[in-house]
């Protein structure tokens, strides 16, 4: 069974009371999965199911990487995409990593920005130590996150991504490990761009924590502090042998529940200094406590 028993079901009425003409489906060109050796055929499934025209982009297995530090083979892969999303003309592209679990009703969520704003940069679908910056009045929220498991790239910013794997690919030798993911926000601002962060997140971290983090002194473990529905299928983390399936979901969840009332509750998610420079102060602060009143892990 490839589905917890709590996974199971959604309640599509929220999704179906999003105009169509806003739909992430409606709006995506291509979806890309980033991938090394890992299955993806449920993940595949799952966005083919969703209308998404999908993809995997697989990491060559060159004798050459074989030393390469895997942050920068990640960078490498995720190039690629960057390289074919330029091509898109007007539509988005969608790129996702291996280990992403998407939830049930993702074609029908909303474009996190106006799908036709000319400065969009990048919209993660997935936030990992996520910050909000403000809040329009349609309700797009612009912010910061780290981690590339699931975002949406304009030709324009996908551009300037690459422009950003050469500059590191310049400083950095493949050895070497790099938080890339964490300089994409400066660069991209650094460009005029906005980037965006959805309400709740679109889907989950799935996977196992990545060794070379903790080597590094980084927390080799994040999953999505808040869900916007229920899983498409059940993550990696929750196979583990240590224990039953059910509690290694249930577990999970609720740390990165916990984590996510955290990082409100201390200024984390969104920061004094942005409230008070904000000539809208009333509807950042509505934004980050309502996004967090959900009963859903």
């Amino acid at each position: 069974m490839h589905q917890l028993m709590s996974l199971k079901s959604v309640d599509m009425s929220k999704t179906k009371s999003i105009p169509q003409a806003n739909r992430l489906v409606e709006h995506v060109g291509k979806a890309f999965i980033i991938a090394y050796k890992e299955s993806t055929q449920l993940l595949e499934n799952a966005l083919r199911q969703e209308g998404f025209d999908c993809e995997v982009l697989r990491q060559e297995d060159k004798p050459e990487f074989q030393q390469f530090s895997r942050s920068y083979l990640c960078l490498m892969n995720h190039c690629r995409a960057w390289e074919r999303a330029t091509q898109a003309e007007q539509k988005l592209t969608l790129i996702v990593e291996a280990d992403f679990v998407p939830v049930v009703g993702l074609g029908h969520l909303p474009v996190p920005f106006h799908p036709q704003q000319s400065n969009a940069g990048i919209a993660w679908l997935y936030t990992c130590a996520p910050q909000v910056y403000s809040v329009s009045k349609e309700g797009y929220a612009e912010g910061y996150s780290t981690s590339m498991v699931a975002y949406l790239v304009t030709p324009q910013s996908a551009r300037y991504l690459e422009e950003l794997a050469a500059d590191f690919s310049t400083k950095l030798s493949g050895t070497t490990y790099s938080t890339w993911d964490s300089e994409v926000d400066t660069f991209l601002r650094a460009k005029n761009l906005k980037n965006y962060i959805p309400f709740r997140n679109y889907g989950e971290h799935g996977g196992r924590p990545n060794p070379e983090h903790r080597q590094n002194g980084f927390s080799g473990i994040h999953q999505a502090d808040v869900l916007c529905g229920n899983l498409a299928f059940q993550p990696l983390y929750a196979t583990d042998e240590t224990g039953s399936r059910l509690k290694n979901f249930l577990s999970a969840r609720l740390q990165a529940r916990f984590k996510g009332l955290a990082r409100l509750a201390t200024g984390r998610f969104l920061r004094l200094p942005v409230v008070r420079n904000s000539s809208t102060p009333a509807r950042l602060i509505s934004f980050a406590i309502r996004r967090q009143l959900s009963l859903r892990l």
